[in-house]
């Protein structure tokens, strides 16, 4: 059986990043526009302070802290966590991810196990595709 997907090699430097707000933008980097049938994933960069709002996804995700030191806050639990540590969330878990440095700034990487992930914040109940979110405008 041929393969559809062709493989890719990704520059985060090269790819504009996404306004996520509250000082955090996104890199997407594997999607499906990639060729990607299973997973996608990207990075989330944190300005000094920032932190995203408590949210559940509709699938498993992994989360690797590449730079800086954060609070993974996890299911009601505060995990502090510095760079190389990895967190596996299982689907429909309340997390976060909060810089808990006011001086410098933090960077993750993100996967999730399917393409067709959704982002529900708890606060409102809003659910979006992770695809809508990289339609956002790009950040300066």
């Amino acid at each position: 059986m041929p393969t559809l997907a062709k493989p890719a090699v990704l520059r985060p430097s090269e790819i504009p990043a996404r306004q996520r707000g509250g000082g955090a933008r996104t890199i997407p980097l594997v999607t499906r526009r990639t060729g990607s049938t299973s997973f996608i994933n990207g990075i989330t960069i944190f300005e000094p302070g920032a932190a995203i709002p408590m949210h559940r996804h509709n699938c498993e995700e992994s989360v690797m802290l590449l730079e800086g030191t954060a609070i993974a806050e996890i299911d009601g639990v505060e995990y502090p966590i510095q760079a190389g540590d990895i967190t596996f969330i299982p689907a429909n878990l309340p997390h976060r991810f909060r810089n808990v440095s006011d001086s410098e700034g933090m960077k993750i990487l993100w996967i999730y196990a399917s393409i067709d992930a959704t982002r529900t914040l708890i606060e409102t109940g809003d659910t979006r595709s992770i695809d809508e979110e990289h339609k956002a405008p790009v950040a300066n």
